[in-house]
């Protein structure tokens, strides 16, 4: 069954079309991939599949139900969190981030969940009071991910986690995804870095905003084409 279903989009900015009619899905529990050269829409249809940017036609399904006019808010409660490439608030503290992922939780349900994060994260808890931009690009990416998480999404969407990172920090961001992923949450990743080939179970190959390739991710990672033409080596 589809956790997410996304038919015929089409979106833009206001008379620039950057999508043309995108068909997507992301199944319970499953790890999607979603990968593009830059400027080919990667970014646009994760704003629009989270409510950030209006759809001009087609149908996103959340859960079942059909999302498409709801606003982002009302996506989040159905389920849905997204990690931009900031992926926090530089300003605010790790335990003033977490909150604001968590910001319609009541306070013990809140604090129950960012304890939760803390154990998940170590490198965090201790450190909950000093503001994320005293954070290594690393840990940043993590207090992104925790941030996100605090909502208790069913679905994880995520544009390029790996952006500005030294490798070492990639893949510490690649180990919470698999921890994550491994306790059943469904992954929509916009990436162009092979470290995170591995977790997908399928994949889709955006180009001039449109669908050009979808396959498994043994596909995916077996094919010198994807990974010469999409991701940095």
């Amino acid at each position: 069954m589809s956790l997410l279903q996304v038919a015929g989009l089409e979106a833009g900015y206001d008379r620039l079309q950057v999508l043309w009619g995108v068909d997507l899905a992301v199944g319970e529990g499953e790890s999607v991939l979603l990968l593009g050269a830059n400027g080919a829409g990667k970014t646009t249809l994760l704003r629009a599949v989270v409510g950030l940017l209006p759809a001009w036609s087609g149908r996103i399904e959340l859960a079942g139900a059909d999302v498409t006019r709801w606003r982002a808010d009302r996506r989040i409660r159905r389920g849905v969190a997204f990690m931009s490439e900031l992926g926090v608030f530089p300003t605010l503290s790790i335990r003033e981030n977490l909150r604001m992922g968590g910001y319609f939780l009541r306070g013990a349900e809140a604090r129950a969940r960012a304890s939760e994060l803390y154990e998940m994260f170590p490198d965090l808890a201790g450190r909950r009071r000093e503001l994320a931009a005293s954070l290594s690009g690393g840990q940043r990416k993590m207090l992104g991910v925790a941030k996100a998480l605090m909502s208790r999404p069913r679905l994880l969407v995520m544009d390029e986690p790996s952006a500005g990172l030294a490798p070492v920090f990639v893949k510490q961001v690649v180990e919470s995804l698999e921890r994550v992923h491994g306790q059943g949450m469904s992954l929509l990743i916009a990436e162009q870095n092979t470290a995170f080939l591995h977790l997908a179970d399928r994949g889709y190959v955006l180009e001039g905003g449109r669908i050009v390739f979808e396959g498994a991710g043994a596909e995916l990672r077996d094919s010198e084409v994807v990974r010469d033409a999409y991701f940095g080596v």
